[in-house]
């Protein structure tokens, strides 16, 4: 295939055949700049002084660049299916058109694969020519977009010779990653593996990851020879994604048939590359046609600039600007076809729409594909065509490759990274304490010992690998140094790492990684304490006042339900007013000792009574235990609650040296600066506590909680006051994406699980505590925000007794009192109100006698009344009868 492919299309030549495909077109198969930019653009020149209105090629984005700017001038689009340069902009260069993917998807593709196996730093070889760093910079920017680097750019010779890759290769083999991007051409990547095989870096360890120019030999060379194949063992790669189709495989054929009959070692094989060139060959024969059919006409006019330029062979003023170049360019950008290489569609920044990939893994002496990759669902095991149907996911389950043969014949994930092979051991900060030496301590000349320093040797042993280090000391011996500033020390890179007791705090972590925490330290409060002796109220002080009131209010409520409940029915809870109201007290507060005599009848009353004593037996249980404990520990008492307490008031506080506990009162918690003081030790610890702030000293310290159980293992006048008001732990700092930080979080929780790291604590940290002697700080007293929902509980249980007592009360009062219910016009309210209540008062069994002996009166009333009327009607009917005799007579005397 020719290095540079021009196809000009001349004014005579714009003749259309029924297939669309252009016709009369003057080609230059002759022309080849073997790889030479400057041969290249000489000849682009020489073409160029023909009319022309398109250009097919360049093959090299290095003389893609100049001949962009050619096409620019004189308005001839350039279509390029090789030149994958990210940096040939449409806004740069307008007539540009690229016809395959740029390389700014192959390198997302690669950063992908780089954060899919956990790596976070790569070496990336490459030709040091536009192309190249073009590359390699758009590949540092896509792993930078998931927190991943180039950890050493390694440029070489755009034509090296052995002995420069040689060079190359012995200083990465000297470096710390073991990932590495080969991002060259077809000609020196062959070399540049051979050569690395030759210095054993395609052992076991290592990672290579090759640009499209290796899957481009395996395409075009097949077979390739067996000794070559086993310099790429083991190295992935990327080919251009074509779908699979009929047109496709026929086409594959005819070129097999082809070159098989016009070759003597058989066929040529056929890359993408290929590919895409017959498909740029179509797209612009289709652009073309769209240009015809919208009125284009193919005119040329003078450049001015170019008249200008006078003298010289080259016949500059030769080269005339293509009037329709515009309307073509826009006809080109607009074509919708499918190809041998699938959709053909340009997006709006002019890239082909659905960029994607395979992932090849070279295999002995063939390759395999594991996987794919595309722009719009990352790394999958399916093609990219069956995803498109679905939303997008680029969730970490989703994105998968098959099993690779890393370098070293192993399927095991390579760690992708060692310690540098140059000599240079790991320079490590240590903080130079002062005080609390049982954490760190200075020994000798670059000597430590200490907690954190078996916690970190311990880590570094489980290691599977040997860690070279030196440990220097940070700070004047004079002063805690500070934890933060030798952080910093590590971004600026004057230390590897830092171990000792240093916080793991947010601004911390915002500029350096951090270990899992191996001991939790938060901020506490200390104070001095004084002993509480129990006095003879003491049984007073399980409750606050609060509670003792509504315990006594409920007691009483309780006590009037069940009298109301079951003085009607009940002879226990009726007499003389005075024996009621005794009754009542003694009842409710008899139920306390669960002693009382009376019987509950009603069964609202039992319902009742059964909650209350529920109730009761929380409460005496919770007394009982809280007088216990007051009664037989000694207690702790001190003015100071906790860190409340301090912010509230305005007496001096105490911090260590060095520590963020000043920076955390001070920002977060907005304490005054000016009441804050720093010590250096204990002693000074000691000395201010006891003098208190009204004698020079402070009434708290507020320290870390590892140094604050030392401090009071000897000293039982102070304790801790009220709860630790901050998480946070000490682990060991290491730069940003440091491998060496997740490896020793591994160590830290192995240590963690097999028991070594509390044995390690208890040999340094172990003291006898005060809170071993029978002590303990003053408790809370029991309040009643931790019973109200028992008393809601009873309270609610009451009402609706009492509502339920109330609505059958009145309902027994209408069926025996039917006349108090008539209309106010026939009684008064007042007298119907003293009816009920004389009503309620009575006994059941009286009311329920009275009403029989109204209703026995009712009926013998009733019975007399019928006899009397029989008497009078028939008093009447004899005096009828009377009547009419005497008429009868008087009429026979007539």
């Amino acid at each position: 295939m020719n290095t540079l492919l021009l196809l000009a299309l001349m004014v005579f030549c714009h003749g259309i055949s029924s297939y669309g495909v252009v016709t009369n077109v003057s080609t230059r198969p002759d022309v080849d700049s073997s790889y030479s930019g400057f041969l290249g653009i000489v000849e682009t020149l020489q073409f160029m002084e023909k009319d022309t209105v398109a250009i097919i090629g360049p093959q090299l984005s290095v003389t893609a660049h100049v001949v962009s700017h050619i096409a620019n001038e004189l308005q001839v689009p350039l279509l390029s299916y090789s030149a994958t340069d990210s940096t040939l902009s449409p806004l740069q260069f307008p007539f540009f058109v690229r016809t395959s993917h740029s390389d700014l998807f192959q390198m997302a593709a690669i950063a992908e694969i780089v954060d899919h196996y956990g790596w976070k730093e790569v070496i990336a070889i490459y030709v040091d020519d536009d192309q190249g760093r073009n590359g390699v910079a758009a590949l540092g920017d896509k792993l930078a977009e998931r927190r991943c680097k180039i950890s050493y750019k390694a440029p070489m010779p755009p034509e090296p010779t052995r002995d420069n890759v040689t060079d190359v290769l012995v200083k990465v083999a000297l470096t710390e990653s073991r990932i590495i991007v080969l991002h060259t051409y077809a000609g020196q990547g062959p070399e540049v593996l051979n050569v690395a095989k030759y210095l054993g870096m395609m052992a076991t360890g290592y990672v290579w990851i090759a640009t499209n120019w290796l899957s481009t030999i395996l395409d075009t060379n097949s077979p390739v020879a067996s000794d070559v194949m086993n310099d790429f063992e083991g190295v992935i790669t990327l080919r251009m994604y074509t779908p699979d189709s009929e047109v496709k495989r026929k086409f594959v054929s005819r070129w097999s048939n082809l070159t098989r009959a016009k070759s003597t070692n058989g066929s040529f094989g056929l890359s993408t590359y290929g590919l895409y060139a017959y498909d740029t060959v179509w797209l612009l024969a289709h652009a073309i046609d769209a240009f015809f059919n919208q009125g284009g006409i193919i005119s040329f006019s003078n450049d001015s600039r170019l008249t200008d330029v006078q003298g010289g062979s080259l016949n500059l003023d030769a080269m005339n600007i293509f009037d329709g170049g515009k309307l073509l360019l826009k006809s080109i950008l607009q074509v919708n076809m499918t190809g041998i290489t699938g959709p053909i569609n340009f997006t709006s920044d002019r890239n082909f729409i659905y960029p994607a990939f395979e992932v090849i893994n070279v295999v002995g002496t063939g390759f395999r594909r594991i996987g794919y990759w595309s722009n719009y669902s990352g790394l999958s095991l399916v093609p990219p065509e069956m995803l498109y149907t679905s939303p997008p996911n680029r969730s970490s389950a989703s994105q998968r490759l098959s099993f690779i043969i890393w370098p070293g014949e192993t399927t095991q994930r390579p760690r992708g990274w060692v310690f540098p092979n140059n000599g240079r051991e790991l320079r490590i900060g240590v903080p130079k304490r002062v005080s609390f030496q049982e954490m760190v301590s200075e020994v000798g000349s670059d000597m430590f010992k200490g907690y954190c320093i078996d916690v970190f040797t311990a880590a570094v042993n489980l290691l599977p690998y040997a860690v070279p280090y030196k440990l220097f000391p940070f700070g004047d011996g004079r002063n805690n140094p500070s934890g933060t500033d030798l952080v910093q020390l590590i971004t600026t890179g004057f230390y590897d790492a830092a171990i000792g007791d240093i916080a793991i705090i947010t601004n911390r972590t915002r500029i350096v990684d951090f270990t899992q925490p191996y001991i939790e330290s938060g901020l506490v409060v200390v104070a001095p304490v004084r002993k509480s002796n129990s006095s003879a109220w003491a049984f007073l002080r399980p409750f606050t006042l609060q509670m003792w009131g509504t315990t006594a209010i409920f007691f009483l409520i309780v006590g009037a339900v069940v009298w109301i409940l079951e003085h009607r029915i009940n002879d226990e809870f009726r007499g003389p007013p005075k024996k009621q109201v005794v009754t009542i007290l003694w009842f409710s507060f008899s139920t306390l000792f669960f002693s009382h005599r009376e019987n509950t009848v009603s069964t609202l009353g039992r319902l009742v009574l059964i909650i209350w004593l529920f109730v009761v037996l929380i409460i005496n249980s919770s007394y009982t235990a809280s007088l216990t404990s007051i009664l037989t520990v000694q207690q702790l008492s001190s003015p100071i609650k906790g860190i409340e307490t301090l912010i509230n008031s305005n007496d001096p506080i105490g911090y260590q040296q060095g520590s963020y506990a000043r920076n955390y009162l001070v920002e977060e918690l907005g304490i005054r600066e000016s009441r804050l003081f720093p010590f250096n030790s204990p002693e000074d610890f000691t000395t201010a506590l006891k003098n208190g702030p009204h004698r020079g000293g402070v009434a708290a310290i507020v320290d870390e909680r590892a140094y604050v159980d030392l401090f009071l293992s000897t000293r039982c006048e102070f304790s801790i006051v009220g709860q630790q008001f901050t998480k946070a732990g000490w682990g060991f700092a290491f730069p940003r994406d440091s491998p060496l930080a997740i490896d020793m979080s591994t160590a830290i929780l192995k240590l963690s699980e097999n028991g070594d790291l509390q044995r390690i604590h208890d040999k340094w940290l172990m003291r006898s505590a005060c809170t071993k002697q029978g002590t303990k700080f003053e408790v809370d007293r029991l309040q009643l925000k931790s019973f109200w929902g028992l008393f809601a509980i009873c309270g609610t249980a009451c009402l609706l007794a009492l509502i339920v007592y109330l609505f059958l009360m009145m309902r027994q009062f209408s069926r025996h009192y039917p006349e108090e219910l008539k209309p106010p016009g026939s009684s008064s309210g007042s007298k119907r109100l003293r009816t009920f209540l004389s009503f309620a008062d009575e006994k059941v069994e009286d009311v329920k006698s009275r009403s029989k002996r109204r209703q026995m009166e009712k009926n013998s009333n009733r019975s007399v009344a019928t006899e009397d009327e029989s008497i009078d009607s028939y008093k009447r009917r004899h005096l009828d009868l009377s009547s009419s005799n005497k008429s009868l007579d008087s009429c026979n005397e007539t």
